[in-house]
């Protein structure tokens, strides 16, 4: 297997626009172009969930070819439901590394704005099994993380505060972050009363329906931010099959593969993107990563060590609560963030950061994957 590395990055703010979803790729992979010096692109990979149920368009990747001007080179969609940026990374990742490709540009977007919250609510809830009876109940994304919150603080003693602190911690993050979609600050009272969504879910505990893109160039060699490690794993799409509600079994295989290629550990990670499509998601993840013990992820965020001067900044971007979650993007502005963590030039830049991880998941724990990347020096 070849050295990977990311040569480029670009990204939308994220938000609500006025534009097409092809719009938005191409303005994100122009940027990406850019920074990566315009290289010779051998196939480009399209991370998207709901372009045909919400857009109205598929054939993402062979629109970007022709808009491009990159000839005919192949292209293709991964769909994985929130993961689907982070599958695209990892496939583009595995061509490069097999040595297919030697350049290849990965994009995520997303458009969902534009429709109805309840049309919206219907496409997403396609990432579910509904040839189930929880289907036919009526189950959805908030249904079940609001489930799986009472539980959680039913066995550990955190409280609604505890979430609460993480969609804090992450607005604060979003505040200095030009690219997020929620730049206002807000106190944890006004958290803590904002309009319920599901039980112990409140508005600021949801990440929102958003717009936008982004997308890196990799490429042989080791020429940027190098990727130590691409790991992918599978859970159970149905609750009534998940062993213990309060682990995400895919989240900790697919970090268990993704150290194990590194040959490194949560005490080497300096700086952390997770899906924190809840904020009781971000809790779940932190302790599936390793980064607390089971059951501690809420003292974690009490103590302040999953932000800056604590253990490891988790979410410095803002998160999916408050960078925003346009649902194909979300994998690739993650690793957007990574990469210019490592580079020194990220929004609330983490001092002498050097190893970073991006955690992207799928459904309610459908899919999950993990990428290690290293900035220069980062194994010394």
């Amino acid at each position: 297997m070849r050295t990977v590395s990311v040569t480029g990055v670009g990204m939308t703010p994220f938000g609500k626009h006025e534009t097409s979803v092809k719009s938005l790729a191409v303005a994100a992979c122009r940027d990406a172009l850019a920074d990566a010096g315009q290289p010779k692109i051998d196939a480009v990979y399209v991370g998207n969930f709901m372009g045909g149920q919400l857009a109205g368009q598929e054939i993402l990747g062979s629109m970007l070819v022709s808009e491009l001007g990159l000839g005919p080179v192949p292209a293709a969609k991964m769909e994985g439901a929130c993961a689907s940026g982070g599958i695209a990374f990892r496939q583009a990742y595995h061509m490069v590394a097999a040595g297919l490709y030697d350049t290849v540009l990965v994009v995520g977007v997303e458009k969902m704005t534009h429709a109805a919250t309840s049309q919206v609510t219907h496409a997403i809830n396609a990432a579910m099994d509904n040839d189930s009876n929880e289907g036919v109940s009526g189950l959805t994304f908030p249904g079940f993380f609001g489930v799986v919150a009472n539980r959680y603080m039913y066995e550990t003693g955190a409280e609604k505060k505890h979430l609460a602190m993480v969609a804090q911690k992450n607005r604060n993050y979003a505040v200095n972050n030009p690219k997020a979609q929620f730049r206002k600050p807000a106190s944890l009272d006004e958290i803590m009363q904002a309009r319920m969504v599901t039980d112990p879910l409140g508005l600021f505990d949801c990440s929102p329906i958003s717009d936008g893109a982004a997308a890196v160039v990799i490429t042989a060699g080791d020429k940027g931010i190098n990727v130590l490690a691409s790991a992918q794993a599978s859970g159970p799409p149905l609750m009534q099959e998940i062993p213990d509600l309060l682990r995400i079994g895919a989240i900790e295989e697919a970090g268990r593969q993704a150290y194990e290629q590194a040959g490194l550990g949560p005490e080497d990670v300096d700086v952390v993107e997770i899906h924190d499509c809840f904020s009781m998601t971000e809790i779940l993840a932190t302790e599936a990563l390793g980064f607390c013990a089971k059951g501690t992820g809420w003292q974690a965020v009490e103590q302040g060590l999953t932000g800056h001067g604590g253990k490891v900044p988790v979410n410095t971007s803002g998160g999916l609560l408050s960078r925003g979650h346009p649902i194909g993007a979300t994998g690739l502005s993650q690793i957007v963030q990574i990469v210019s963590q490592l580079r020194g030039s990220a929004p609330n830049q983490v001092e002498r950061a050097r190893i970073g991880l991006a955690q992207n998941l799928g459904g309610t724990g459908a899919f999950a994957t993990v990428h290690i990347f290293a900035g220069k020096g980062g194994l010394a």
